[in-house]
């Protein structure tokens, strides 16, 4: 079969023209280098846009995988590298939906890692991820940049989503603390994140940063996120009792249901 036909745009308006010019011309989003990818990404999902590229690495690599079959209903590895480089932060990572839950993980900040390998155990995603970031400033860049990379793979490796459960949710105790994550592979990004947490930090990671990557992964995945947490005293056990709950339901969604359509009466995702 023919390679897709894609359509790489900036703006809300190449999005639209995009999906009013042909059914079958893929549109895929571009983050200028100095806007917020936040921001544009979210923007551009709601136009429309199938991916959001933050760098021209993104670009020369979609490039050269458009000769590459869809992953669908098992029939394939799910699986995603990203390279997401900028003044701020260098960041390489893989990730396999498919996996055993493995990782080697180090973003320079140990709570987060900590958070991110327990995410990988619980998901059963593999995930490998070297971040170097400008933690001489603070936390911030790093923590938001990797989320949004971890989004990007996890659109990525997803594949053409037939087949899948799409719906995950899960509750998570830890101890005193009990979490609840619902999560919809909806193609239309959205995150509502409220984690309660008392301490400014946990360990050395500022602990508004937490719902921050959470809502930064959702954006850049295309999914819709609710995360709560129900209860708990201890700050720490309200962080990772969220991050498994949120592994659970991710690891329930991306499963294949028997189908081999997409879980949509619209047809897409």
């Amino acid at each position: 079969s023919s390679p897709p036909i894609l359509m790489i745009g900036d703006t809300v308006d190449d999005m639209r023209a995009c999906l009013n010019a042909n059914s079958f011309i893929t549109p895929i989003g571009f983050v200028p280098p100095t806007k917020s990818p936040l921001k544009v990404s979210k923007v551009l999902f709601g136009a429309g846009a199938e991916r959001v590229l933050e760098s021209m690495d993104d670009i020369k690599h979609i490039l050269n995988l458009t000769s590459t079959p869809s992953f669908s209903c098992g029939g394939g590895v799910r699986s995603a590298n990203v390279w997401r480089k900028t003044k701020e932060t260098d960041i390489k990572l893989s990730l396999n939906l498919d996996g055993t839950g493995t990782s080697k993980v180090s973003s320079g900040i140990g709570f987060f890692d900590h958070m991110l390998t327990a995410l990988s155990k619980h998901s059963r995603m593999d995930l490998t991820l070297k971040c170097v970031g400008d933690l001489h400033v603070d936390d911030h860049h790093t923590t938001e940049d990797v989320a949004l990379a971890l989004g990007s793979a996890f659109h990525q490796a997803l594949g053409d989503k037939k087949g899948i459960t799409r719906f995950g949710s899960a509750m998570v105790p830890l101890d005193e603390a009990l979490a609840r994550a619902v999560v919809d592979i909806s193609g239309r990004p959205s995150a509502h994140v409220a984690l309660g947490f008392k301490r400014e930090r946990v360990g050395s990671l500022s602990t508004e940063m937490l719902e921050h990557a959470m809502e930064s992964f959702a954006i850049n995945a295309g999914i819709t996120l609710h995360v709560e947490c129900l209860k708990g005293k201890n700050d720490h056990h309200r962080a990772e009792a969220a991050f498994k709950a949120l592994a659970r339901a991710l690891r329930m969604a991306v499963s294949f249901d028997g189908h081999s359509d997409i879980p949509s009466t619209k047809g897409v995702l």
